[in-house]
């Protein structure tokens, strides 16, 4: 039988915008990471000693996120050089994959202790320096099978939207007033306090301290997203796709975003030796492929396949995490499955809370878990699309 694995602790950093001047854009994206691991460890009283391995999630492996940054942030918080990291890549979804594999190898009885976790610099390793060049003919990822397999040629995530747009009839009043809402909700629970106790509170190198996201625009209205320009289109893209109308913006879309986050994970056996309270067990996992074209739609069957597992329906869910990295992604989503609008990334989204990519699957989760406690729920579902047509799906249990 396998081992119960839970969740002890969830952390996360400010976000910061992911550009030169950001909150977070001074620190060194493993000293972003060691600052939540050292926390994490802290605030639990735990013996770093006893961590089995750290799996961190980062997407732009290169420059100062290359090296196997996720051991560069373990002993850069202090850690015992006894402990291990690898950091893996799964796109978008690549800490929330991290914390499918620690779980996964605590319900192995491969560990007992693993922090799952991730991060990104967006500002410092810019979106896209792990393949610079692709398209110009200077470095080319997909090599000549891939071009053959699609020799239509693949597009980037904007223009998948675009796609997305298109095929599910979503306008840009629908996807502005979306991402209004993202921003008007995690001002509202700003304001709240909501997010006070997932938050690490940093310090710029300057001395200036940073507690909130930086992300947020409290004033964000619908009128204010209608006056963006189409952020995707271009003249060899308009004529490549005739009858697209264009309607994501920078608006509409998650912003370029600095920062880190972690979850702390035990067999629940473990735990209890340790005098240790779970605040969640993991109930299922599950991930899936999708038309890298349509890379953004994932999110639909993998949700399935969860629900599915877990002899669960969307109803029976009290609350759910759709990424928005674009707000077609959770509308879409919300379509398909009949979901409930009202428990839908009830704090805000990724449109307003940021994508740092690496860190964004254990970011969700933190606000996923902060959400049920709040509100005494159940059951939480947190998915995400990834780049080159995946997406991930992790289904909670709240303990009281």
């Amino acid at each position: 039988m396998s081992n119960e694995a839970v969740i002890i602790d969830v952390l996360r950093t400010p976000s910061g915008r992911g550009k030169p001047g950001g909150a977070l854009s001074g620190i060194h994206p493993a000293d972003l990471l060691a600052t939540v691991l050292r926390e994490l460890v802290a605030r639990n009283d735990l013996d770093p000693a006893l961590v089995d391995d750290v799996i961190g999630g980062c997407v732009s492996q290169v420059g100062e996120q290359g090296y196997n940054l996720t051991r560069t942030a373990l002993l850069s918080a202090g850690f015992p050089e006894t402990v291990p990291g690898i950091t893996i890549d799964r796109q978008c979804g690549s800490s929330q994959q991290a914390v499918a594999f620690a779980a996964q190898g605590v319900m192995a009885g491969s560990y007992d202790v693993v922090i799952a976790c991730g991060v990104e610099s967006m500002s410092r390793v810019p979106l896209g320096s792990s393949i610079s060049g692709y398209g110009s003919g200077e470095q080319d990822p997909a090599g000549q099978r891939m071009r053959e397999r699609y020799p239509e040629g693949l597009v980037n995530q904007g223009v998948s939207a675009e796609l997305i747009n298109d095929h599910w009839h979503l306008g840009r009043d629908e996807l502005d007033a979306f991402a209004a809402r993202s921003h008007r909700l995690a001002a509202a629970a700003t304001e709240r306090g909501d997010f006070a106790a997932e938050i690490v509170p940093l310090e710029a190198p300057d001395g200036r301290p940073i507690e909130d996201d930086e992300t947020i625009r409290p004033t964000t209205s619908h009128a204010s997203l209608a006056g963006l320009p189409p952020a995707f289109r271009t003249d060899r893209l308009a004529s490549r796709y005739p009858r697209l109308d264009w309607h994501t913006t920078a608006g509409n879309s998650s912003p370029l975003t600095d920062g880190a986050s972690a979850t702390l994970i035990m067999s629940a056996k473990r735990a209890a030796e340790l005098g240790l309270t779970p605040r969640a067990r993991f109930h299922g996992f599950a991930v899936t492929g999708s038309d890298p074209l349509f890379m953004l739609t994932g999110v639909v069957p993998v949700t399935r396949r969860i629900l599915a597992r877990a002899g669960l329906s969307i109803d029976d869910i009290d609350a759910y995490e759709v990424n928005e990295a674009f707000a077609c992604v959770p509308l879409v989503w919300q379509q398909e499955l009949g979901a409930d609008p009202a428990r839908l990334n009830p704090r805000g989204g990724a449109i307003a809370l940021g994508h740092a990519l690496g860190s964004s699957g254990t970011r969700l989760l933190t606000t996923l878990l902060g959400q049920l406690e709040a509100t005494d729920g159940r059951w939480g579902l947190q998915t995400m699309c990834e780049g080159g047509g995946m997406a991930n799906a992790t289904l909670i249990e709240r303990l009281s």
